[in-house]
């Protein structure tokens, strides 16, 4: 009976994951250069070094699907780009975002350009058709790092690809060296485009910086929640055992309630349980900011001893979250109107192979759930088989995703 149940577990698995579908594989990123003159000089000068290249966060505008390249290393061509959907190519050439120009590092004593581009890692495409970047300023982070430029949130109108308003982050709102900021979540509808707010967590200082478009002013937020949990921060993805300490990371917004603000739901990576908040608290400074707000903030419940998660997105119209199961190879689901725990909890597509280190996931306009594998501790701790496909992006629809699961309530 046990080995039934077992190999019927399988079964389902392999169809859940057959929903899953390929769009582009890449052994080794490359790029669209200018012309075969300027990627043999970038080769040469090693500005480009194919290895270090490694995809990371997305999102989709229309026939764009935007792929972040953070400066993990030296040598990386560009770190914001895009794919043009209509690629007939299975591993297509990246597109700088806005340009080659705003993506070169400035040389020494050579100012920044107002668009500059230095290292990032997620990015959020909102409903006012806008790009939302959060700009690391840090180059060559596992290397010599250099911090380029002081970390800031970066706005680009995608319908002209020109940059709407760059905002550094304050001195209140990064906590020494510390800090590390790799996400970025916007808050908005598309009748009040001028009212965003984006919420930035701190996976390294454990806070959260929240910044008013409308006031064009930004504080930082702080909570025990934002901690990572000491008993989850050991991990094996990929055959590779490694031990993080990233607190705050993944946030998803839930849709407007009743009194016009959402749920927030957030996880730090080295943990498994999720937790939330409403974005009324977070959006009003002086009660985001008092310790008295401290039992606002709700346990959802748990995810099991391997849910840790990378990145999460809210479906509204199925009222579902996704999140991705760094260490199950996975991607699970779970409904807010039931309490979360592990039979709440489903996994909507596994596969040991293809979805090695998801690292991010992103919902569309359209509804499609977008997955990104990239092997990154592979990258970090080992090294890459240049002669294997290491980084994939991968669709499925939200619909087909939650078919059959306990999450379609």
């Amino acid at each position: 009976m046990l080995k039934y149940l077992a190999l019927s577990s399988c079964a389902l698995l392999a169809a859940v994951s057959a929903q899953l579908g390929d769009v582009f594989e890449w052994k080794e990123l490359s790029f669209a250069w200018p012309d075969e003159d300027a990627k043999t000089a970038a080769l040469k000068t090693r500005d480009y070094v194919p290895e270090n290249n490694l995809p990371l966060g997305l999102g989709r505008w229309k026939d764009k699907l935007f792929v972040t390249v953070p400066r993990w290393k030296a040598g990386v061509a560009a770190s914001l780009n895009y794919i043009p959907l209509n690629a007939t190519d299975k591993s297509p050439a990246l597109v700088p975002y806005p340009s080659w120009k705003a993506n070169r590092i400035p040389g020494k004593g050579e100012a920044p350009a107002d668009d500059q581009i230095v290292s990032v890692f997620r990015i959020n495409v909102d409903v006012c058709d806008r790009l939302w970047v959060m700009e690391t300023g840090l180059a060559d982070i596992l290397g010599n790092p250099n911090q380029v430029i002081p970390p800031s949130i970066a706005i680009f109108d995608l319908n002209t690809d020109k940059l709407l308003k760059r905002y550094n982050l304050g001195e209140n709102d990064i906590k020494g060296d510390d800090s590390f900021f790799a996400n970025i979540i916007v808050d908005v509808t598309k009748d009040a485009c001028d009212k965003a707010f984006a919420y930035i967590p701190d996976l390294g200082g454990y806070g959260i910086v929240v910044y008013s478009l409308a006031e064009d002013k930004s504080w930082r937020v702080k909570h025990n929640y934002f901690h990572f949990d000491p008993l989850k921060g050991d991990m094996t993805v990929g055959g590779v055992n490694f031990q993080w300490t990233d607190g705050v990371f993944g946030i998803a917004l839930g849709p407007l309630n009743e009194n016009g603000y959402r749920t927030a739901y957030f996880h730090p990576l080295a943990s498994c349980t999720e937790f939330s908040v409403s974005t009324q608290i977070l959006r009003n400074e002086s009660l985001a900011t008092d310790p008295q707000s401290f039992e606002l903030y709700k346990v959802e419940g748990g995810k099991g001893d391997v849910g840790q998660s990378s990145s999460s997105a809210f479906d509204e119209k199925t009222n579902v979250l996704f999140m991705t199961q760094l260490q199950r190879d996975a991607i699970a689901c779970w409904n807010p109107r039931t309490k979360l725990q592990p039979d709440t909890f489903p996994l909507v597509t596994q596969d040991h192979e293809k979805l090695i280190f998801t690292n991010d996931i992103s919902i569309d306009a359209e509804r499609n759930l977008w997955v990104l594998s990239d092997r990154m501790p592979v990258f970090i701790y080992r090294e890459l088989d240049p002669n294997q496909v290491n980084y994939r992006i991968l669709r499925m629809t939200v619909d087909e995703a939650i078919k059959g699961t306990a999450c379609e309530a």
